[in-house]
């Protein structure tokens, strides 16, 4: 049994919204590190010229402590 996976994701838009969500992951990663939750994939997605997202992928248990920490825009549950 594969527990829930869900992904938080942070909305950035604009001309500069890859270079910001790109800066963003720095950030997440830092938090991964100090955290101990290294297996956790963190990354950046370009939707179009103007959008893009930072996310981080946890399991449904260690959601709410880092939603609580990281305030992401919103989530999603993981295919």
């Amino acid at each position: 049994y594969m527990e829930q996976k869900i992904k938080l994701i942070w909305d950035f838009r604009g001309p500069d919204a890859l270079k910001i969500a790109e800066h963003h992951v720095i950030h997440l990663d830092e938090y991964k590190a100090v955290h101990d939750l290294e297996a956790n994939e963190t990354g950046v997605e370009q939707k179009s010229e103007l959008y893009a997202i930072a996310y981080f992928i946890v399991s449904k248990a260690q959601m709410p402590a880092v939603r609580d920490a990281l305030k992401p825009h919103r989530g999603e549950f993981c295919d």
